[in-house]
């Protein structure tokens, strides 16, 4: 959230020690680098005796690559329409906001899609903010909202709202869900991030749901505010570890002594930079419903090298094997901050990477004010791309991977997103293929943090419309418009969170957007007919039982798709686990191969399109 802090009055002191260290200690290690690089080549001629000139060799060097442009390309048609009224969601958002402006009233909330009852549709948890403790006049708000998913077979999308009872409706400040069996007894357990530490809720069946937080050794400190969570296999072991992840050092207190006024005299809300960083937690799952705090011995507590605090400002992170070596890392993005990469030592340790795999940073060596983040292998030729949304007049990263495993490179100018995508203020990001053609799509949902932001920044809007692009294969990714998506999707909204789930049994991933003190938008995705598909839904026996981590590749039409099993992705949400795959003009699938987290390979029986299929992991 790199929001220039200065009003037109204010002075430069607005930029944290922090960060301004980590910056400064850069760029005096690139001088001293440049400095020995000069010194060392002097001595080297100075000493070195030749009987004439001195031969020059030059190496080639290959210019960067270039996606083709797209204006020649016939966009599909594939609009969305908004049903969250028509299908029974009555949900706003509730920030406890009262004046003061308080950072966190602005950041939150997140939802989930998952089958929280059992019956094998998608249900829709969505998180709620509260009053704040000392608002003793105010009205407390009625906690996170459980819808049951009771679309009939063929039928318009209904859901049912089954909160009272749940053990869901506890007030407290919410931000985003995790979603994932750690038990593995076949019913998914959420875990909510919270200003206030996480809470953790066991599925006991039938859309009820138990708070455990205490005897799972989860929840953090009190007086953390933790954000983006995520369920993976850290040791391949066959049952899931958690990774929560913090924002800022934040009290009451210390966010009325930054005192942030948007044109000198008017309180609004303040960036990160002058919050101190917040480290995150990492939890080893033991079995028996009990989790171990590994986070310090585990290799994920950055610290600033110059003042020794917390360096993370965490708002998504993604669990993805960047590497492929068949242990699942974790990509970190940060806000004002460098991003991380924690690689997986695969000894229950990791290792922070993100400068060296280039993902750290922009292609300028600087940091931005990240958001959500998203992983999928989304080129023809399977390379893996991690998008990123950024703050404002910033573009969206999209870092791709290189020959060289574990390499990566902003190309979002290359690939058609960069310019198109500067201006808004992207939070959720997320890969899907919106009209089934085979091919990964990008979506961002976007919104501002202050309400009066026009009144500094006249290109700035509170509420913006989403963003939507299509990718074209070689051709990159092109802008889509209401000419082709439908006028709904390009609402404006404060948007925060976004998931995707097939709600309606037809194949095609309908969308939800969250927005920060309003209602969400449900988009049900109306693709015409002529495009085939195939779902499956992973099972794991062996491995966890969500098949978290696995991956599928998928040949049809002479083409391969891959897909990996992951929940959280955007920002603070979690989507359905099954996993889509489009067949385009393709008749029917040729072959499925199933990676399983642990190395086991497994081919599937193709199944007929049209058709959601089961896949077990063979004994």
């Amino acid at each position: 959230m790199s929001q220039n802090p200065k009003g037109p009055n204010e002075s430069e002191e607005w930029v944290e020690s922090d960060d301004r260290a980590i910056r400064t200690g850069l760029r005096w290690s690139l001088v001293a680098l440049i400095t020995l690089g000069v010194v060392g080549t002097g001595a080297f001629f100075a000493l070195r005796k030749t009987s004439g000139p001195a031969k020059v060799q030059v190496t080639p060097l290959a210019a960067p690559q270039t996606v083709q442009t797209a204006q020649k390309l016939t966009l599909p048609k594939v609009p969305f329409t908004e049903v969250s009224a028509a299908a029974g969601i009555q949900f706003r958002h509730f920030t406890g906001a009262t004046g003061e402006k308080l950072l966190p009233e602005t950041m939150g909330a997140g939802a989930a899609f998952f089958d929280a009852d059992g019956d094998g549709d998608a249900d829709l948890l969505l998180v709620n903010g509260n009053r704040w403790p000392w608002d003793t006049q105010g009205p407390a708000s009625p906690g996170c909202a459980l819808y049951r998913n009771d679309t009939p077979t063929g039928g318009a999308i209904r859901f049912t709202d089954i909160s009272a009872g749940s053990g869901l409706e506890t007030p407290f400040y919410g931000m985003g869900a995790a979603v994932g069996d750690y038990d593995n007894d076949g019913k998914p357990d959420v875990l909510i991030t919270a200003v206030g530490g996480a809470h953790l809720f066991h599925n006991e069946e039938g859309g009820h749901f138990k708070d455990v937080t205490a005897t799972a050794g989860v929840g953090g400190s009190p007086d953390e505010w933790s954000t983006a969570a995520t369920w993976f296999d850290l040791d391949n072991d066959g049952d899931l570890d958690v990774f929560v992840a913090s924002y800022v050092n934040w009290s009451r207190a210390i966010d009325a002594e930054v005192g942030y006024k948007i044109d000198g005299s008017t309180r609004a809300y303040g960036p990160p930079m002058n919050f101190q960083g917040s480290f995150p937690h990492l939890y080893r799952n033991d079995g028996g419903g009990r989790f171990t705090d590994i986070s310090k011995e585990g290799g994920v507590q950055v610290t600033n090298p110059s003042t020794g605090v917390p360096a993370a400002k965490s708002l998504g992170v993604v669990a993805v094997d960047f590497n492929t070596d068949g242990f699942t890392d974790l990509v970190v993005a940060n806000d004002t901050v460098q991003n991380f990469v924690f690689e997986n030592q695969r000894d229950g340790h990791f290792k922070e990477v993100g400068a060296l795999t280039g993902i750290a940073f922009d292609s300028y060596g600087n940091t931005r004010g990240a958001m959500g983040i998203d992983a999928a292998r989304f080129t023809d030729d399977g390379k893996l791309g991690i998008a990123i949304g950024n703050f404002a007049n910033e573009m969206t990263a999209l870092y791709v991977g290189n020959a060289t495993a574990g390499l990566f490179t902003d190309e979002s100018i290359s690939w058609g997103i960069g310019p198109t995508s500067r201006l808004p203020l992207k939070f959720g990001v997320m890969f899907f293929d919106w009209d089934l053609d085979g091919r990964l799509d990008l979506v961002s949902i976007n919104g501002h943090l202050e309400e009066e932001i026009t009144k500094v920044q006249a290109s700035q809007k509170y509420r913006q419309p989403a963003q939507l692009f299509w990718n074209a294969g070689a051709a990159g990714f092109v802008p889509v418009g209401p000419e082709q998506a439908g006028s709904a999707l390009f609402t404006p909204i404060v948007g925060r969170g976004c998931a995707q789930a097939d709600l309606d049994g037809d194949g095609d991933e309908d969308l939800l957007f969250t927005q920060t003190g309003g209602a969400p938008l449900l988009l049900r995705n109306d693709r015409p007919i002529d495009r085939r598909w195939v779902r499956l839904k992973l099972v794991g026996t062996r491995a966890n039982r969500d098949a978290l981590g696995a991956t599928v590749q998928l040949k049809a039409g002479g083409k391969t798709q891959w897909r990996t099993v992951t929940a959280n992705r955007g920002y603070l949400s979690s989507s359905a686990l099954p996993l889509t795959f489009g067949l385009g003009e393709a008749t029917g699938v040729e072959s499925i191969e199933v990676v399983w987290p642990g190395g086991q390979r497994q081919s599937v029986t193709a199944p007929q399109p049209g058709t959601l299929t089961e896949v077990r992991q063979a004994p």
